[in-house]
């Protein structure tokens, strides 16, 4: 299984190439790494899912001494590999370029939110093609503007106050809580992927 998650790494490098001077530039502008962190993280966990999403791929993976249990377990496991490189390339451009070390609350922050998209984003992929996920996307993207223009006009100030609310907790169990419920939820995600996996037909 390891050498699948690998596998993955090692084609996803020159994807990060690509991203770096993106995040570089974001970092140069905003030294906050909240926004940038979260899609760059989805970016190479939805590339990482690509790259084997052809019929052929899969039949050929299905064809290696791997059970599919392993083929999503590979995943899964390797997109939380993904963010934290994600993270340590954000730690080092803002030690490098700001002289700053990034607050961790930015960083439990930035992980809840892609361990809590990427929960829903890979059984649907699992279930449905990658178009799809586009089309979905676009969805929620008009439904988000439908709303702020018609019910809730200060959508997006109150997004940024929960964030700085969430900045400034300084009960630690309630970080406790809020890893535990993301863990439980990737976790229900990981069993529902295999299962989804389990039973489809190339």
């Amino acid at each position: 299984m390891f050498n699948l998650i690998q596998k993955d790494i090692l084609l996803l490098k020159y994807i990060f190439l690509i991203l770096l001077p993106i995040l570089i530039g974001y970092l140069l502008l905003d030294n906050s790494s909240i926004l940038m962190g979260f899609l760059a993280s989805i970016i190479l966990i939805q590339a990482a899912f690509a790259i084997d999403e052809k019929p052929s791929i899969n039949i050929l993976l299905n064809s290696l001494p791997y059970t599919r249990k392993e083929i999503v377990s590979s995943k899964y496991i390797g997109s939380v590999i993904y963010i934290f490189i994600i993270f340590f390339a954000i730690l080092i451009m803002n030690l490098v370029m700001h002289g700053i070390i990034t607050p961790w609350e930015e960083l439990f922050i930035t992980f809840l939110l892609v361990i809590g998209f990427t929960s829903f984003m890979l059984p649907f992929l699992y279930r449905f093609k990658s178009q799809y996920l586009l089309i979905a996307s676009l969805g929620i993207f008009v439904t988000y503007l439908v709303v702020i223009g018609l019910f809730i006009h200060n959508l997006n100030d109150r997004i940024r106050e929960l964030v700085h609310t969430l900045l400034t907790i300084q009960d630690y169990q309630i970080y406790l809580l809020l890893v535990s419920l993301g863990m439980i939820l990737y976790v229900g995600s990981w069993f529902l992927s295999v299962r989804i996996y389990r039973n489809k037909v190339f």
